[in-house]
């Protein structure tokens, strides 16, 4: 290939986090579906904010969070995502831009504020996200330039943003872009709840513009409407060219060219917070991927970053993952 400039171009929602612990008592008092991400509107997020304790604030979104790990590791990233020209806004292209990421998409000037995610942490690691996407929903097909998708060896597509038709215009100009210049369209599903809304929608898309497809176990299942995983492992297959599957403490499946691959955890020393796990796994994932590395391996260093993100607080890297990597795979970068 010709003409690449990027290992990986993600498009998705530009949010910035609101991390704060708090007990399930607050949650049932809030009334908040513990474990999920909830789209909520302005007022919500007023109330919710007011609500919470004392927390962090930090530069999100989910195909954001799998750009950053992707440039932890060493990978060439870009990133499109819309955010209004505020104070929040100015936090996110500041901090996108610091990982060494080009993000170059045009902030709105006028309508609603920089989107923010009130995420809180329970004792038990599961983070419950309440959701005002704000400027976001401004993101169109206007918004992905050629000439970015196409110097890149994979665009990956956030299901969070399946939710607003012109980001559904987006991302299918984007696919048909990247398809076009022979690269490759990956996505993640996301939620279960995204699912939920648009399966139908999402099954066409898999199948009609995905190579690449990232979910958990409840995403998958969701998708092929079966409780049982080993079910929708057999339906996704030959519906992409390859699927990882992650499986929390089981590790993941990966499904491609007819053949599986079982890969098991990664080691983690204390779970604190598992948002962001599956973003950092793709993350790993896709580095390796765009290496030309073993399917196997990809999943070992996907697995890697996830068990870092989520041995800490936030959806971002504290520590270097390209040394973690190193200490873990030795090779991967000689």
């Amino acid at each position: 290939m010709t003409n690449i400039r990027y290992d990986v171009v993600g498009i998705g929602n530009a949010i910035v986090d609101v991390l704060a612990h708090a007990d399930d008592a607050l949650l049932a008092e809030m009334g908040v579906a513990k474990g999920v991400m909830t789209l909520i509107d302005g007022d919500q997020a007023e109330r919710i904010y007011a609500r919470m304790p004392p927390g962090i604030e930090c530069s999100g979104g989910s195909a954001a969070n799998t750009i950053a790990g992707l440039a932890a590791l060493g990978g060439r990233g870009a990133y499109v995502g819309k955010v209004r020209d505020d104070q929040l806004g100015q936090v996110f292209r500041h901090d996108i831009r610091a990982a060494g990421i080009t993000f170059d998409t045009p902030p709105a000037v006028d309508g609603s504020s920089t989107a923010r995610c009130l995420v809180l942490v329970t004792p038990d690691a599961q983070r419950t996200m309440q959701t005002f996407l704000g400027a976001c929903v401004a993101l169109g097909p206007e918004d992905i330039d050629p000439t970015v998708i196409s110097a890149a060896k994979v665009t990956y597509l956030e299901g969070y943003l399946w939710d607003q038709p012109r980001a559904k215009q987006a991302f299918v100009k984007a696919a048909e872009i990247a398809h076009a210049a022979g690269r490759e369209v990956a996505l993640s599903l996301s939620d279960p709840f995204c699912v939920d809304r648009h399966r139908d929608s999402f099954l066409d898309l898999v199948s009609g513009h995905v190579d690449i497809l990232f979910a958990n176990e409840a995403e998958i299942t969701s998708l092929y409407q079966t409780s049982d995983f080993s079910e929708a492992l057999r339906a996704v297959r030959g519906h992409c060219r390859v699927a990882a599957l992650t499986r929390s403490e089981k590790g993941s499946v990966v499904v491609a060219d007819g053949g599986t691959v079982v890969v098991s955890a990664e080691p983690v020393v204390q779970l604190v917070d598992t948002t962001g796990a599956g973003d950092l796994y793709a993350a790993g994932f896709l580095y390796g991927l765009t290496r030309g590395l073993d399917l196997a391996i990809c999943a070992r260093i996907g697995g890697i970053a996830a068990a870092e993100v989520i041995s800490h607080v936030g959806a971002r890297p504290e520590a270097p993952l390209a040394d973690l990597v190193r200490q873990r795979l030795p090779g991967i970068y000689s």
